[in-house]
């Protein structure tokens, strides 16, 4: 018997229309449309994306190399390797203290993920679903909306205001955005790319707010070291009680330049392990453990390197802060937290146009504001995690630029 095959239309399928539209229409990165425009010019200072300039210290490669020549290329613990989340538990004493209301920094609350990012997923998939809502202060990074929208559910943003000296969270802003629907609300702090920093008073606010509607917040503290204060930031920790609704999202991607390791943890109560343990099965069955023992070294032996950190990145923020500042045509919170600043320029409105010129004619790639969501349209987003006088020679170019 012949059997006849459809011959395929000659312009062939559309593959979108092919997929699920809750995927097809994540909307892309404004970010990644600079980067791929610059990506590859030569003398081009790179401040577009978050990460800085510093390999990953020896030390910590040097625990994932160890673990490479003990044969550890099996399949590890869905949850993480006991020592990792034994020293995230340590970490967590040590940074945040005894913790009433944590339930305390037991190893059991804490789940080793593929970064920051895959933990972000996690909770997300948690707690909102298809007809559900998250609310997100704005300007924010835009994987907190990208991870929402791909959970099926839709991110609502609530502006934060710029004062003179910091951004804000208004409280009866936020409660306002409440809805039947809503169900999560993101808190980032310290902010990317505000350098938005919650006060304690803030986030007692905000968990009022999750209390009094029933929401889980998930809480991003990613960048609570990298603060110039000398302090670290205020944390929900700080607040909450044992039977709040609160994720916590941590990496190690920045304080110990790790963000190509792609590794971080979810914070979460005890109980959800079954479920988080089937979630980690089924999106990336674990984390390498070569990985898992570098940061296990970075936990444990990585406070100098940190410290190091924190006093590079202030003096770049300072340089580069006072730099545009002495232009008399940009305006900015001075970041408190962070390794960013997010500026306005007089008379540049249209700040995506404005970063695509500035790799052209200042040879300087920066992020539009425009990728940060509502409220962030006429801002531009420079990471000065770089060394200082890489700093300066940016700074420098733009500021010529200003001045044409």
């Amino acid at each position: 018997m012949n059997v006849s095959i459809p011959t395929p239309a000659a312009a062939g399928p559309d593959w979108l229309a092919e997929i699920q539209p809750a995927m097809r229409d994540v909307p892309a990165s404004g970010i990644v449309e600079v980067f791929n425009y610059g990506r590859g010019r030569q003398g081009l200072i790179p401040l577009w994306v978050g990460e800085g300039d510093r390999p990953t210290p020896p030390f910590i490669a040097d625990a994932a190399k160890a673990s490479l020549d003990r044969g550890e290329t099996f399949y590890a613990d869905q949850r993480g390797i006991p020592p990792l989340r034994e020293a995230i538990a340590r970490y967590m004493t040590r940074v945040y203290g005894e913790q009433p209301g944590s339930g305390g920094f037991a190893p059991d609350r804490f789940f080793v993920t593929v970064g920051g990012m895959h933990a972000l997923e996690i909770a997300a998939k948690m707690t909102v679903a298809a007809g559900e809502e998250a609310l997100i202060p704005s300007p924010a990074w835009p994987n907190f909306a990208g991870a929402v929208r791909l959970a099926g559910a839709t991110p609502v943003f609530v502006p934060l205001e710029r004062g003179e000296t910091r951004w804000r969270l208004d409280p009866q802003r936020l409660e306002a955005a409440v809805t039947p629907a809503t169900r999560l609300l993101i808190v980032n702090s310290p902010a990317n790319p505000t350098g938005f920093v919650a006060t304690r008073e803030e986030l007692v606010a905000a968990l009022t707010i999750a209390r009094r509607h029933n929401l889980w917040i998930l809480a991003d503290e990613i960048y609570g070291r990298l603060t110039f204060s000398g302090a670290r930031a205020p944390s929900f920790h700080d607040v909450m009680a044992p039977d709040d609704k609160i994720l916590f999202v941590q990496t190690l991607s920045k304080n110990w330049a790790m963000t190509g390791w792609r590794i971080g943890w979810l914070e979460a109560p005890p109980a959800l392990s079954p479920v988080i343990e089937n979630i980690v099965q089924f999106t990336t069955s674990g984390v390498p453990v070569f990985a898992q023992r570098a940061a296990t070294a970075a936990l444990d032996e990585g406070e100098p390197f940190l410290a190091d950190q924190v006093a590079r990145m202030r003096a770049a923020r300072d340089i580069v802060a006072d730099g545009l500042a002495a232009t008399g045509r940009v305006r900015f919170a001075r970041p408190d937290a962070t390794f960013y600043l997010f500026c306005s320029v007089d008379g540049e409105p249209d700040t995506r146009t404005l970063a695509l010129r500035l790799v052209d004619e200042a040879g300087v790639g920066v992020a539009p504001g425009s990728a940060f969501g509502p409220g962030g349209e006429s801002y531009l987003r420079l990471c000065f995690g770089r060394a200082p006088d890489e700093i300066a020679e940016a700074t420098r170019r733009l500021a010529a630029w200003l001045k044409r």
